[in-house]
């Protein structure tokens, strides 16, 4: 049998039917002398929403230069119809032979517009615009022009009788291609439009205050400010190994230290931990520290916060998450650690010591193992049973002092910390303190911490003898706060997973189906320029062959020669039969 070499058609065999016909126009465009990727700058003057809003058919016709990707197009005989869509949302074009051919070509029309463009190629279009006999805003176009070839077709949803067909929602496909999400999901886009109006109205609350925003290390020789595990790497020009940040805690009051009343910084952080639907180990944060104010003056500032950046996001203080109302209406309620857990067990833990904090685990079946210390076993008592009650934002206050490493000792009580968590939909959203700035007490955390280590618990917060340094030159009576921007962007966009609103959140390496190397298939006698087909075949391990009938597999073949136009000399039925013979004793 002879063998044509590789013919460029083999590159087919990886596409699909409707990615063919695109790179045939893309070609055809060129033949034409139309460049597919122009590099030359595209002159935008207007958008869609804008276009529409500020239409009046009695004001003088408006010449405006619009671009985006054709999407849904109504294709006639001298006239046709497209929906542009830009980044602000879409408007209709109406395109004609005559207005965008004035000469006697008519190409741009006749082929390039109707042949050769397909949804989701991004084109130009200059005109005027007007309303329509059926009263719709649309721009009657003047000029069109390529922009963008696109080469793979977007997912079209499409709605029959109120039912939606081929709709692009499965959750793993829209986090991993989140630009097709963007593009065919109206509502994934409003979402993150949200989120920087967020950010910007808290940035706003910040600065009419006068703090001051900041920049500080993310990657960090000692990994403080939280108990959380770290990732690691290696910086070469050292030759030291560093962390990357999961809190900013320690550099913010290091600022303190150094004279700023006032600074905060939403930060990226990165903690190698679990996965789920509340948890991304790369996540943002704000964390904001004052001088001379404590924990009941941040409960204050913080409730205001929240009130003033919903009602500016939203319009409104109340939000819906799930079934749930939530109002972030000030004031929101107080209740201490002690008093929650009391309130949902039954069980008073005050004064207890490690041993009696562990048997009440095993009585309310909280698991815990001999890593937890008394913060620990209390933080599993209260996750477990009491946080996810709170559903309207409260404040949890007055931490037993083992949970809080780097808070004040409470001015009334010296076994709890002032300290408090606002819970929110059962979770935390945010973690406050009056700082600890006595930097003998704050060695001898640290110190504690360390033996925690030492035990097995690899959460534990390691020893910054810098910090401990900046501290020794005296900070001032500070209150810091800290909050997860990735949550609360959750709850303002009625959200109840991470990754709906992080644009491309962790996700695990996709799946990819083994296939034997070339050399596996031509020792059974399959020419190489036909192990490609044979795989596009379905048959992308060697050993799959050995139930297959030959006759069908030679059709096949035959078939997506002829298909593909690869143009290589057909097997014949006892050469299939001798590969199949081969691959059986495999």
């Amino acid at each position: 049998m002879l063998h044509k070499p590789f013919n460029q058609n083999m590159q087919n065999l990886e596409l699909s039917e409707q990615e063919i016909i695109r790179r045939q126009s893309l070609d055809e465009l060129r033949q034409l002398g139309v460049e597919p990727y122009p590099a030359a700058l595209y002159d935008v003057n207007a958008y869609s929403t804008d276009i529409k809003n500020k239409f009046r058919d009695e004001d003088v016709r408006r010449q405006v230069s619009i671009a985006g990707r054709i999407m849904p197009r109504r294709i006639m005989g001298k006239a046709s119809f497209i929906e542009l869509m830009d980044s602000k949302g879409r408007i209709q074009v109406y395109i004609t032979r005559d207005d965008i051919c004035p000469g006697e070509n008519k190409d741009l029309y006749n082929t390039i517009f109707k042949k050769l463009t397909d949804i989701g190629d991004i084109v130009g279009i200059t005109g005027f615009v007007f309303r329509t006999q059926t009263g719709e805003i649309s721009v009657h176009a003047e000029t069109f022009t390529v922009l963008s070839k696109s080469l793979k077709p977007l997912p079209i949803v499409k709605m029959k009788d109120g039912v939606v067909y081929d709709k692009f929602s499965d959750p793993e496909l829209r986090y991993r291609q989140r630009y097709v999400d963007l593009l065919v999901n109206d509502n994934v886009k409003e979402i993150f439009v949200k989120r920087t109006l967020l950010f910007d109205a808290m940035r706003e609350f910040f600065n009419q205050r006068g703090y001051l925003e900041v920049d500080t290390p993310v990657l960090q020789s000692i990994p403080g400010g939280a108990a959380a595990r770290p990732f690691t790497t290696h910086m070469n020009a050292l030759d030291i190994d560093l962390y990357l940040r999961i809190a900013n805690e320690l550099y913010l009051k290091r600022l303190i230290v150094g004279g700023f009343e006032g600074v905060y910084e939403f930060s990226r952080n990165f903690r190698n931990e679990g996965m789920d639907r509340t948890h991304n180990p790369e996540f943002t944060a704000m964390e904001i520290y004052v001088a001379y104010k404590d924990y009941k003056w941040m409960m204050e500032f913080t409730e205001q916060m929240l009130e003033s950046v919903t009602l500016k996001v939203l319009g409104t203080t109340k939000v819906n998450v799930g079934d749930a109302e939530i109002d972030f209406k000030a004031p929101y309620k107080r209740v201490t650690m002690i008093d929650a857990i009391r309130e949902h067990t039954g069980i008073d833990i005050s004064g207890m010591d490690e041993n009696q904090l562990r048997d009440v685990c095993k009585k309310l079946g909280v698991e815990q193992d001999e890593t937890m210390g008394k913060g620990k076993l209390i933080d599993e008592i209260f996750g477990e049973k009491a946080e996810g009650k709170y559903i309207q934002p409260t404040f949890i206050i007055d931490y037993p002092i083992e949970m809080s490493p780097l808070c004040k000792r409470h001015r009334e009580n010296p076994e709890l910390t002032e300290r408090f968590e606002l819970m929110v939909n059962g979770k935390e959203l945010a973690n406050a303190y009056t700082e600890l700035n006595d930097p003998i007490d704050q060695r001898e955390r640290f110190e504690e911490q360390l033996r925690l280590s030492e035990k097995g618990d690899d959460e534990a917060m390691f020893i910054d003898q810098d910090f401990i340094r900046a501290l020794e030159y005296g900070m001032p009576p500070t209150s810091g706060m800290g909050i997860g921007m990735d949550r609360l962007t959750m709850l303002l966009t009625g959200q109840t997973a991470i990754q709906e609103v992080l644009l491309f959140p962790m996700m695990r390496p996709e799946k990819t189906v083994k296939r034997d190397s070339s050399s596996i298939f031509t020792d059974l006698g399959i020419p190489e320029e036909w192990v490609a087909v044979v795989q596009k075949a379905g048959y992308l391990q060697a050993k799959s062959l050995k139930e297959v009938n030959p006759n069908k597999l030679h059709q096949d073949l035959c078939g997506m020669n002829k298909k593909f136009k690869m143009g290589l000399d057909n097997p014949t039925p006892d050469e299939v039969k001798s590969w199949i013979a081969k691959a059986s004793g495999l």
